[in-house]
């Protein structure tokens, strides 16, 4: 099994003690947490991708050519990036430059994104928004794999043997499809052999489970090979500590004002209480033996080989989210990966047979 450590860069105050870091101090702190992410250990580092509050991360290459520069090992990966919003052959500009910088170390997760605000910025809407996802994924697909490139778009202009520079480092980069609630990111990653990444965030494991199992029905329909399915999944909190009392303990101060958030805001709250939330949540709380237990608990219905943790403390102290990345990695991730097994794919660079041989 692998492990991610994924931020989406909030920018709000800190939900226990109120403090607001700058702009400035909250990008630092992404940077500090991947090379952490690295030192600890960490199969990958992810950001996110989003264009409205309380967001910052509205530029991941950016964000992610810096963490490239600051570590050496660790994969990079997009959560997500949202192609329903961009021009394709932007996007692969930007990326294509990225993955040639971190030494084919890049991984996309792509999505169609979700929010008003940034469809409105970007004058989407619900009804077409699928469609530009799924042309905007073509597009990218050919460009990654095609010198010259001709395709039909109703979104962006039409590419007549286009060149689009530079060319790619990885042939081709992988791809992965990012899906919350949707048949249809479902269906696309399914059709093309792509991998799936569950966002398994927000709600109790059955819609999670659904959606994988739709993956997996057609993916054979499409005619590909189950045995090479690979599922990643997401969780909803992360802090692993010696015994659950004192990881209760820890995340309770944290939960508790998430709730007064979501309540104050009128959104929807799925779990109550934070002894709710640990035990039907894909939140990873509590000693090393019961976060062992809800992995397995997740991969029996997932069957996922990789799962991403949350790369910033969230509301607990900087000690206290060392510790648990710490403890994770020491007493929970060897476990895992002993348990479980990795994606059925080389976790380095997808490069060319003649390339490859000589990395």
């Amino acid at each position: 099994m692998k492990f991610l450590a994924i931020t989406l860069i909030v920018h709000r105050p800190d939900p226990v003690t109120g403090l607001h870091k700058s702009t400035h101090d909250r990008f630092r702190e992404v940077l500090d947490n991947a090379v952490l992410a690295e030192e600890l250990g960490f199969d990958g580092f992810g950001v996110g991708e989003r264009h409205e509050r309380p967001f910052i991360s509205s530029s991941p290459t950016v964000v992610l050519s810096h963490v490239a520069a600051l570590t050496r090992r660790i994969r990079l990966f997009t959560a997500v990036t949202t192609l329903s919003l961009l021009d394709p052959v932007r996007a692969y500009e930007d990326y294509a430059t990225l993955d040639h910088l971190s030494g084919g170390r890049l991984d996309l997760i792509i999505g169609k994104g979700n929010g008003s605000a940034q469809r409105e910025l970007f004058h989407v809407t619900p009804e077409d928004q699928w469609d530009r996802n799924a042309e905007s994924h073509q597009v990218f697909r050919q460009l990654w794999r095609q010198d010259k490139v001709t395709a039909k778009t109703r979104f962006r202009p039409e590419l007549t043997d286009a060149e689009v520079w530079p060319r790619p480092y990885q042939r081709p980069v992988r791809v992965w499809h990012g899906s919350a609630t949707s048949k249809e990111s479902v269906d696309l990653a399914a059709r093309h052999g792509d991998p799936l990444f569950s966002a398994n965030v927000t709600n109790p494991i059955e819609p999670y489970a659904e959606l994988i199992r739709y993956y997996r029905e057609r993916w054979e329909h499409y005619g590909h090979d189950p045995a090479d399915i690979a599922v990643g999944a997401g969780s909803a909190g992360t802090c692993v500590a010696p015994t659950s009392q004192e990881a209760l303990a820890a995340y309770r101060p944290v939960f508790e004002s998430n709730l007064a958030f979501f309540n104050k805001a009128g959104l929807p709250v799925v779990f109550e209480t934070l002894e709710d939330f640990v035990e039907r949540s894909s939140a990873l709380i509590g000693s090393p033996q019961q976060v062992i237990d809800k992995v397995h608990r997740y991969h029996e219905q997932f069957g996922h080989t990789v799962v991403h943790l949350h790369a910033d403390a969230s509301g607990l102290t900087d000690t206290q989210h060392r510790d648990s990345l710490e403890l994770f990695q020491s007493a929970v991730a060897p476990t895992l990966r002993k348990d479980i097994p990795d994606p059925p794919f080389d976790w380095g660079p997808v490069l060319p047979a003649e390339e490859a041989t000589r990395v």
